[in-house]
Order: C-alpha cells, then sequence, then structure tokens
C-alpha cells in the first residue's frame, strides 16, 4: 500500500466513515506457514492461555500518556477499546498477535474459537476509530513509538496472511488498516530524523522493532517503507565494531542490544555480507563450542516486573540466535557457539512460562510464541 492509499485510510478513520478498503495483493506465504509439529499441544495451549487470561483484564493497567485536559483522563477500554487489556497498550497488541499466528496455525485447537472470539469482540470499526484518534492526538508523535507500533504493524502483516486462507481474518484485517495506516505514517516521519540508534535492552529500542518493521514492509508489499528501514538501519547500524555482549546483559533487559542489532543485519545483508560484519561487530562470539560467552540470565524476583524482564531476554536471546543463524553459511567456524547458546537460553526461556506472578505471565507467551513458531525467520 502506497503512501498515498495509508494517507486515504487513516482520513475514512479519522472522519468515521469506514475502513472498507480492498487489501493489495498478498506477499508469498512464509516460510513458516506449516504446522510446526514439534510443538507440543501442552506448550501451544499454554501460551494461549496466557493471552486469553490478559486482553480482556483491564486492571491493574499502565497508561502512558501525557495528560493536555481531562478529556484525556479515562479507564483504558474507554481510551484504547481495542487494546485495553494486559498491563499496557503494546502487551495487549502483542497478545492480540499471539491468538491470531495460534488460531491461524492450529484451527481446530480447544483454544482456537476462543482466540476468534477476542478478535471478534475487539477489533470492530468503532474500536479501531477510537484507537487511530487516540494515536493520532496532540503529543503522542512519540507514544508506544517504536516498540509498541512495531508490534502493531506485525499483528497487521499476521492477520492479512491469514486472510488469504481465512474470510474472518480478511474482516479484521481490513478493519484494523486504519490503525496500520496511522503507525506506518508515524514511523516513515520518525525514521528519517532519526540520526542515531536507540541501544537499550527495553521498549526503546531500535534494532528488534526495526526487524518488525522489515517483516510488515516484506509481508505488505511496502518497498519504499522497507528501503527506508533498510537505509537507515545501514546507516544507523552498518559500521558497528566492537560491541562488548560481556557488559550484557543489564538488569532490567528483555532485548540484548548486540544480538537485536545482528539479528536485523542479517535481514539487510548478503550472508558473505553479513559473516563479515558479525566479525567487527560482535567480536565476542568465538568459534567451537564455547558458550561461556552469553550465560543465561537469571531471574531473582518474578513478582517485581522490571526484574521478570529477564525471563523474556532468555527467549529474545534464543530467537535472535536462531536469526544470526539463518544468516550465515552452513560452513561458519561461529555456528556451534551460537546453536548451544540459543538450546540453552531457549530451555531456560520456556520454563519461566510456568509463572503465576502477572508481572510476567501478561506478555511471556508473546515471546514464546514468536520464538517457537519461528516468526522472524
Amino acid at each position: 500500500m502506497r503512501f498515498d492509499a495509508r494517507l486515504a485510510i487513516l482520513a475514512s478513520a479519522i472522519g468515521l466513515t469506514g475502513c472498507g478498503t480492498t487489501p493489495p495483493t498478498p506477499a508469498a506465504p512464509p516460510s513458516d506457514q506449516a504446522r510446526p509439529e514439534d510443538l507440543s499441544r501442552e506448550l501451544r495451549e499454554r501460551m494461549a492461555e496466557l493471552a486469553l487470561d490478559c486482553v480482556d483484564r483491564e486492571y491493574p493497567n499502565k497508561i502512558g500518556h501525557v495528560l493536555h485536559s481531562d478529556d484525556d483522563v479515562g479507564p483504558p477500554r474507554s481510551l484504547t477499546p481495542a487494546f485495553f487489556g494486559c498491563f499496557d497498550w503494546h502487551s495487549s497488541v502483542h497478545g492480540h498477535w499471539l491468538l491470531t499466528r495460534l488460531a491461524r496455525l492450529y484451527p481446530d485447537a480447544e483454544f482456537a474459537a476462543r482466540a476468534r472470539d477476542v478478535l471478534r469482540r475487539h477489533l470492530t470499526q468503532p474500536n479501531i476509530a477510537v484507537e487511530v484518534g487516540y494515536m493520532t492526538a496532540e503529543g503522542r508523535a512519540s507514544w508506544e513509538r517504536p516498540y509498541g507500533l512495531a508490534w502493531l504493524l506485525q499483528l497487521s502483516a499476521e492477520l492479512h496472511e491469514w486472510a488469504e486462507t481465512d474470510e474472518d481474518a480478511a474482516r479484521w484485517a481490513r478493519t484494523i488498516e486504519p490503525l496500520e495506516a496511522a503507525v506506518a505514517n508515524k514511523l516513515a516521519t520518525w525514521l528519517p530524523k532519526l540520526d542515531y540508534a536507540i541501544r537499550t535492552g527495553e521498549h526503546s529500542q531500535t534494532a528488534f522493532a526495526f526487524g518488525l518493521m522489515l517483516d510488515w514492509a516484506d509481508s505488505r508489499g511496502e518497498p519504499e517503507f522497507a528501503e527506508l528501514v533498510r537505509e537507515r538501519s545501514r546507516l544507523l547500524y552498518g559500521t558497528d565494531t566492537g560491541w562488548p555482549l560481556r557488559f550484557e546483559p543489564g538488569g532490567q533487559d528483555f532485548l540484548s542490544p548486540g544480538l537485536a542489532s545482528a539479528d536485523l543485519m542479517r535481514r539487510v545483508l548478503g550472508p558473505r555480507e553479513f559473516s563479515e560484519w558479525l566479525h567487527q561487530a560482535l567480536p565476542d562470539i568465538p568459534t567451537g563450542n564455547d558458550t561461556t560467552f552469553l550465560p543465561v540470565a537469571k531471574v531473582s524476583d518474578r513478582k517485581d516486573g522490571k526484574l521478570a524482564h529477564l525471563d523474556g531476554l532468555n527467549l529474545s536471546r534464543a530467537w535472535m540466535l536462531d536469526g544470526i543463524l539463518s544468516g550465515l553459511t552452513a560452513d561458519d567456524a561461529r555456528r556451534p557457539a551460537l546453536s548451544t547458546a540459543a538450546a540453552a537460553h531457549r530451555q531456560a526461556g520456556l520454563g519461566s512460562l510456568e509463572t503465576s506472578e502477572y508481572a510476567g505471565s501478561h506478555w511471556l507467551g508473546s515471546f514464546a510464541t514468536y520464538l517457537v513458531t519461528g516468526r522472524g525467520l
């Protein structure tokens, strides 16, 4: 969808005149569209249950906007009626992504009907119109940027891919297009002005968000947006040297700044160029089977929402390591260390799904689903 088409959809939504546009020709089906048969029934049901438990759970809730007047005060269900649960907006968005993805991959599972009911109730034209108005209101240029916005694009990509084979998904995909357009326009305005990478281990990080944006653009047939993300990626990360993995993790990271940059650049560079980039950017990755370069993160208190981030770090490290492996040639000497580290982090991260603490349970299922279904590959 070109820029002018997105503007037309966005204008229609703000004017509350509907959003029934014809979606563009879908991209080729993703390589992960086949059901991952090695995913146990217990695991996929646990991941689905984590999202189903929170998408309609309004409180506790963290609202992250600046107040300009009394009009900005309200319960989450009135401010963002599509994505009001799961403690905060971005967790609700990727909770809906989780339900979309698992219902798409496992349409006969018991949880699939419940997931579809959530999507039917939440992804309505009136709800999405309110979401667009909220997102585009004064003073919200940086709201949920880039993490939550990138996840919204990922949700839209999942819905549009599912729409190829499912009538309900096609309707939900069309319904969410005005919000997709608002997000894409926000990011397209911001990216040319971003002169420095944001190398944190939390929501503000740019590398992980860029990867989600790029995957959305490729899936939705947005070559101009894709090239913008690739150009920014080369500018901000292309000359990286000497990132010290030994300094990671930070005490409340759920994303690795170093691995995320590599997982992004393998999407941007060819195998030979990526291999050379990786030698320069992350020299701590050893050859052979030495995994001491990246110990599994430990969580001291899962009731503390910030400390519980480290469970998510183990999951995101696992998928980033998988991504790095996918960008390297079969004979690369770093593969054994990367593969062993990925397995260790996967095991530790999936073990955290047993937590009953809401500080982690409201979002960890999404990270686990992204990992085990290979969405980023």
